[in-house]
């Protein structure tokens, strides 16, 4: 074997070492991607469902019977009775239901009379996701009940235009569908930076540095023994979030497997070399890791597109997201767990990968004390 390959293989074994004798990178690499995806597969949802409302209906009719009977029947809705309008207020004020479906006392009248018989809904709108969710589920059931009341009485309900949905990817509607895959990105955002933003700084630290130092390995050595074995944690960490994606949240996979792992490897080499970037310039395991928590996890949060939709952001805030990595890292894990392997998205966010991981892997080089040559 080499020179090159025996001090390599010497530096890969005492970091494979100091991850066993310190079991906090096991920790980042495999525990903290099961309790995140725990966390938020479980806890985090954008699904409006069992919506408690409330139902006002001031004269019962058989009409308004049957058009309360969709509420019930619905999975969207939870509905609760009140006697009148005042009560149904008070509970909205009180933040016990999310809305109001009022008939008024000549409903029935009205609609036997082929007269306009107006129901008033009325919306908590300080979600206003929530209020446009619920609102269109209220036409919903509006338009199913007004297409069976028409039937029930011998007529066509007057609709000259039909339409027809089709949902493709995610016919379910499962935002668990979407939002699992964009929080692998986030997982390995993490793993990736805290991993490495920690390792030079720990040397530095332990004065191990001046050590290495002594020896005849040079810059390129010492990193490429760093990044190695952080690698191979990293993409354990992410068959880890892979396999409970599919197996325990039931996620389909459209794509393949190893479309996912490439862009895994990119996108994981981008996110060490901004963690050993990290821990060159803080030579401090405290400031390294909240520099590292700051500039990898919020972004990779917040600008990923992995719950806010990119397109619905101010125009500057744009540009900026097109130097969050995670973007391109979401959009690739979105359209192969949904989609399957779409090129014209997995070979553009790919690529910009590539250019961000050469990137910081170039400066993190360029950055390391050159004495160690």
């Amino acid at each position: 074997m080499s020179g090159f390959g025996l001090r390599l293989r010497g530096l890969m074994r005492k970091e494979f070492l100091q991850v066993w004798r310190d079991p906090s990178s096991l920790a980042i690499a495999f525990a903290m991607p099961v309790f995140l995806l725990l966390l938020f597969g479980y806890g985090v949802s954008l699904d409006a469902k069992q919506v408690p409302i409330g139902l006002v209906i001031e004269q019962t009719s058989p009409a308004a019977r049957e058009f309360a009977g969709g509420f019930v029947q619905s999975d969207y809705f939870a509905p609760r009775y009140f006697a009148n309008l005042h009560e149904a207020e008070a509970a909205l004020l009180a933040r016990q239901i999310n809305g109001i479906v009022h008939l008024q006392s000549d409903f029935a009248r009205r609609l036997q009379a082929n007269a306009p018989a107006p129901i008033q809904v009325i919306l908590n709108g300080v979600d206003a996701n929530t209020a446009r969710l619920v609102s269109g589920y209220v036409q919903g059931v509006w338009d199913k009940w007004l297409g069976a009341h028409a039937e029930g009485n011998g007529r066509t309900a007057n609709r000259p235009v039909q339409m027809e949905a089709r949902i493709w990817f995610n016919s379910a509607l499962r935002s668990r569908n979407f939002l699992v895959p964009g929080l692998i990105a986030v997982i390995m955002t993490l793993i990736g930076a805290l991993l490495t933003a920690l390792v030079v700084a720990r040397e530095w630290e332990r004065g191990t540095m001046e050590a290495l130092i002594s020896t005849p390995v040079t810059v390129r050595e010492v990193l490429l023994g760093k990044l190695l074995p952080y690698y191979l944690l990293g993409m354990g960490g992410m068959l880890l979030s892979i396999g409970m994606a599919v197996f325990l949240f039931q996620v389909p996979l459209a794509g393949s497997l190893w479309v996912l792992l490439l862009a895994g490897t990119l996108f994981l080499l981008a996110a060490l070399g901004m963690g050993l970037l990290i821990s060159i310039a803080a030579k401090n395991q405290f400031v390294a890791g909240q520099i590292a928590i700051i500039v990898t996890f919020l972004p990779a949060f917040i600008l990923s597109g992995f719950i806010f939709n990119i397109d619905s952001m101010p125009p500057a805030v744009q540009l900026i997201t097109h130097l969050v990595a995670a973007r391109y890292f979401v959009a690739i894990l979105q359209t192969v767990f949904l989609a399957g392997d779409v090129w014209e998205v997995i070979l553009p966010n790919a690529l910009a990968l590539l250019v961000m991981a050469a990137a910081f892997l170039a400066l993190a080089l360029w950055r390391a004390p050159r004495r160690l040559e």
